[in-house]
Order: structure tokens, then sequence, then C-alpha cells
């Protein structure tokens, strides 16, 4: 399939998650429904709504109950949430929750520092999940984090990712999402991701997580759209900072991966003049700057 674009690409919306996940500032929860709203209404088809974790750990993501109960849901797009660990996964379910999403490490030393646990160990705590989710016929998405770099690490082997990758499919996750955590990855790592991955899992079931930290994103996104990547995640106004890499940015903004495929003729449904003015407004709640590189040469035009 290589140099071959996908005709059609799904993008996966995280800003209202992954995104928020790190703000300080508590974002009160009409805000939040208001721009899952305005991101539905632009034509994303999936928006990854909360995460059920613990308040303790995650403040920002204390009322993901209130959120479910509360969003109105439309009937074509999917609100998955993020379930650590089966007491997450069953508060989703009864908040009314349709699809969720497990995330593991393809790093030791990261898994240990961000759950606390082994790779393995953090497997077993996914068999109660997948063993619920299949008997709810509940689709459970599967991440696995740090595919090209660690804080702790450094550099991580592609068969290591597709060793964790592989894992999470068997375990029944319908898609893994690959995430660049730092963001250090390049093109050519990146291809070398998916061709190593690939050989176990089908490229209609791996989807590109890039962060943006080095400005390397859309140029990696571009490398795997090429061998057949066609789901990528992003984030509105590339909200969600990164943790490893203090002032650094950290997913690649929805905005300019729209722009990017719109300009390549590739299908994805969604309106960017809505999705801009979605960024403008949960920037401007947030009291800064988007840092979408489209939007903000938009409002410099204006």
């Amino acid at each position: 399939m290589s140099g071959l674009l996908p005709k059609k690409v799904t993008i996966v919306e995280v800003g209202p998650r992954d995104g928020l996940q790190n703000e300080d500032k508590i974002v009160p929860l009409d805000v939040k429904l208001a721009l899952i709203h305005q991101l539905a209404a632009s034509g994303l088809k999936v928006i990854e709504a909360t995460s059920f974790v613990s308040a303790k750990w995650v403040p920002q993501m204390a009322d993901a109950k209130r959120l479910m109960e509360t969003l109105h849901q439309q009937p074509n797009v999917r609100y998955p949430v993020l379930t650590p660990n089966i007491k997450g996964f069953e508060s989703a379910i009864q908040a009314g929750a349709k699809e969720v999403a497990i995330f593991a490490a393809a790093s030791e030393s990261f898994s240990q520092k961000n759950i606390n646990c082994s790779i393995d160990e953090s497997m077993l705590r996914f068999e109660p999940i997948m063993s619920q989710a299949h008997q709810l016929n509940i689709p459970v998405r599967g991440y696995v984090s740090c595919v090209m770099g660690c804080p702790y690490e450094g550099e991580i082997s592609a068969d290591s990712v597709a060793a964790v990758a592989d894992r999470l499919y068997q375990m029944g996750c319908y898609e893994i999402s690959l995430g660049d955590t730092i963001g250090v990855g390049n093109p050519l790592l990146a291809r070398q991701l998916i061709k190593t991955v690939s050989k176990r899992i089908p490229v209609d079931n791996l989807a590109a997580h890039f962060h943006d930290t080095y400005g390397q994103a859309l140029a990696n996104i571009l490398a795997v759209l090429e061998l057949g990547v066609s789901t990528v995640d992003a984030a509105i106004s590339g909200l969600g900072g990164c943790p490893y890499a203090p002032g650094a940015s950290g997913n690649v903004a929805t905005e300019d991966v729209l722009y990017m495929l719109d300009g390549m003729g590739i299908e994805t449904g969604i309106n960017l003049s809505n999705l801009v003015e979605a960024g403008d407004m949960i920037s401007k709640h947030l009291g800064r700057q988007s840092n979408s590189k489209v939007a903000l040469a938009r409002f410099k035009a204006l």
C-alpha cells in the first residue's frame, strides 16, 4: 500500500479528554458539554468525551459521570471514554457510555510511572474489562504510549510496541492507537513503526496518535497515511501539554490535520470553519492562544 493515500480518514477528537486532563484550572461542566456539542456539530464522528479515573489523581475528570449523563449524544457520533480499570468501566457504563478505551505502554518505566504497574500487570487489569465489554457488546479501543520514545528509557523498539499492541488486539480491542507520547518521532521512525506493527495487526485496525512536541506530527501522520493508516487522533486547538517536556505542546491540532487532509482531497466529513470556531471558544475560555497554526492564520487574515 506504500504511497497510496486513503480516500477517507477518520479523525478521533481527543481534546475533551486527553486535551483537558492536564489543565490546572477546572473547566466547568457546561463548557465541556458546549465544546463536545460544537465538535459534533462540525462533523466529527468520534469524540473522546472524558475519563473515568480517580478524581484524586485527575481532578479535571471528576465530573465524568455527570458529563456522560448530561451529554446529548448524537445518534451518528461515538463518544468513547477512558476506563483504566474495572471500577472505571462499570461507572462509565452506568453513566451511559457506549464505547470505552484502555491504555498500556510500550515502556516498562513509563508504565510504572504513569499507572503504577508493569506492562504485564496492566494487561491483567484489562482482562475483566474486556470480559464485561464482550458480554455487553461494548467496543474497546486500545492505546499504546511511548511508541517512538520514552522520557525514561529513550528509544523504544518497534518490536516492543508491536508486542504490546498485539496483546491488546488479541484481547479484543477493535483498534490500536499508537501514541508518540513525547513527540520525538520522525517520518522514517513512524513508517518503520507501522511496517513492524502491521505484521501482527491489520493496518485498518491501527490509528496514529502523534504529539507535536518537536513539530513533527503532520509529517509523521502523512508518512503513515501512505502506508494505509486511515484513523488519526488529534485535539482541538492542540490542547494538552506534554508533562514530560515542560513548556512543549502536546497533541497535534485537529484544525491543522483537517487542513492538510482537505488540501489533499481526503474525505473527513468535517467543516473546518466550524471546527476553528469550536477551538476559538475553548481557547478563549482557557485564556490563551490556540496552538493551531491554521486557526492563528485564519484569525490573522480577518
